[in-house]
């Protein structure tokens, strides 16, 4: 490695930055000022270095809007303030974790469910076939307990305030569901009032489980346009693990960046009587 500080051209190939990326961080803040040199180029130092690795790794974490205004913002502060920017980002990255892991439990118990359902189903239909065992007197308990199944999941409906108290969720918000395509409930009595039937009702315990994944509307769409059977489920459980695996990456990100931001904030001159 040459002797510091070096050129433009030499801290950007060491960060893995464009020299103009490196002129329009440093003109929006993100690094300290750079001297100039006698001939008038621009001069880094090991803490330029730090910063744009801080930068790279805040960027990933949080996005680079707001990893300019924290980096900008960090570098002249105290290190007491930059942990704490960075235990907040922490926080909030766990926050994600702990609703995603919610999301991904949610459908699984969803996808659990319709797979008994399912198995169920096709039991029902052996049973109804089997119409040799009906006629000589086998097999009748069965086909009661298929009837006696198949009236329950018949009449498991709901009011939309039912749905709602179960959900959690207003009933404004089952409507705006509605009205984007994710729930389709159907319309009953001369007053059309909403019934939600099995399919509705889960559909909407997955939209529950994705929203609270942190999941927009448009996302949700999406995925709920693939959920007509059980790989459907699980293709939103692997784009929850997805996300899993983003967090965890940013997480990692975030780590790498406070070593890097620890070592900008320990070189920047103190104004005095600010402790570090």
């Amino acid at each position: 490695m040459w002797g510091w500080p070096v050129r433009t051209v030499d801290v950007a190939k060491e960060s893995g930055y464009s020299v103009q990326q490196v002129r329009d961080l440093e003109r929006l803040g993100v690094l300290p000022p750079a001297a100039r040199s006698g001939n008038g180029y621009r001069s880094y130092t090991t803490t330029h270095l730090h910063a744009l690795r801080a930068y790279r790794g805040l960027a990933e974490a949080v996005g680079p809007v707001e990893a300019r205004r924290l980096l900008a913002e960090l570098r002249t502060g105290t290190l007491t303030e930059a942990a704490a920017a960075v235990d907040e980002v922490h926080a909030r990255l766990a926050r994600e974790r702990d609703e995603t892991l919610r999301a991904q439990q949610a459908l699984r118990s969803i996808q659990g469910e319709e797979a008994v359902r399912r198995g169920e189903a096709v039991r029902s239909g052996e049973a109804v076939r089997s119409g040799a065992a009906v006629r000589s007197g086998e097999g009748v308990e069965g086909v009661a307990a298929v009837r006696d199944q198949a009236t329950f999941r018949g009449d498991d409906h709901m009011t939309i305030t039912q749905l709602a108290e179960a959900l959690g969720v207003r009933s404004s918000t089952l409507r705006f569901w509605e009205d984007e395509g994710l729930v389709r409930p159907e319309r009953v009595t001369t007053l059309r009032a909403r019934r939600y039937g099995p399919e509705a009702i889960g559909a909407a315990r997955v939209v529950v489980a994705l929203r609270a994944g942190g999941y927009g509307i448009p996302a949700v769409r999406e995925i709920m346009g693939a959920l007509g059977d059980l790989d459907g489920l699980e293709d939103a459980r692997r784009v929850l693990q997805a996300r899993l695996d983003r967090i965890a990456a940013r997480s990692v990100a975030l780590l790498r960046a406070g070593t890097d931001l620890a070592a900008v904030v320990d070189a920047t001159p103190r104004t005095p009587g600010r402790p570090g």
